[in-house]
């Protein structure tokens, strides 16, 4: 069957996030654990929800370090948020194309939103399957199948693209087509060895995988 939907990750997939993320854990944890956590520490960190993160860092005080981590990310967020090469040109032409799309993300919606138009792809998408819109998140395929209802598509017409396990694995297990970024800050390799089903080099790739011809 032609795949007709693409779902995408939002951080570290669609904008560059990852200095961002980065700061806000390394700004939190700093208050509750001093000394302990360093940026290699916390790059495990990234993917998913935060509550799986911090209850690694004190689990005692998991609330509170949310509620500082979110008050810092939306602090810096349009300062240390950036775009990545080639992510702009290729939703565009997919959207111009009648494919359809939505973001599949484990920030709160309000988060995600901030980044979509920041870097002004909210034009792009109509449907934003957020933290907040589930009771599972990824890799449980609740946010995926979630996304799918929403714009009418089944299984077999998508391919989830993301940029972490946690969305390999996402698709996996809801029975899609997967695609990974080869810029993760996870590293090539880590994703490669999830075995998805497209490894993209540019998100630009993408277009010739679902038959787009390029300008």
């Amino acid at each position: 069957m032609k795949i007709n939907t693409l779902l995408f990750d939002l951080d570290g997939t669609l904008i560059n996030t990852n200095e961002l993320i980065i700061a806000s854990f390394l700004h939190t944890i700093e208050q509750y654990q001093p000394g302990e956590y360093g940026r290699e520490d916390v790059i495990k960190f990234i993917g998913p929800p935060l509550v799986d993160s911090f209850i690694q860092v004190n689990p005692d005080k998991v609330d509170e370090m949310i509620t500082v981590y979110r008050a810092f990310n939306h602090k810096n967020h349009d300062e240390l948020v950036t775009e990545y090469v080639g992510v702009y040109e290729a939703i565009k032409a997919l959207h111009e194309q009648g494919f359809k799309l939505a973001v599949v993300t484990s920030k709160i919606n309000e988060t995600a939103l901030m980044g979509l138009r920041l870097t002004g792809l909210d034009q792009f998408f109509d449907v934003v399957v957020a933290l907040d819109h589930v009771e599972k998140h990824k890799p449980d395929p609740e946010p995926i199948d979630l996304a799918l209802s929403k714009l009418g598509s089944t299984r077999q017409e998508a391919i989830m693209v993301g940029d972490s396990d946690f969305d390999i694995l996402a698709g996996k297990n809801a029975q899609v087509k997967t695609a990974a970024v080869a810029w993760s800050i996870k590293g090539r390799e880590a994703l490669a060895s999830l075995q998805p089903d497209y490894m993209l080099e540019d998100m630009r790739d993408l277009l010739e995988i679902v038959g787009v011809m390029q300008k």
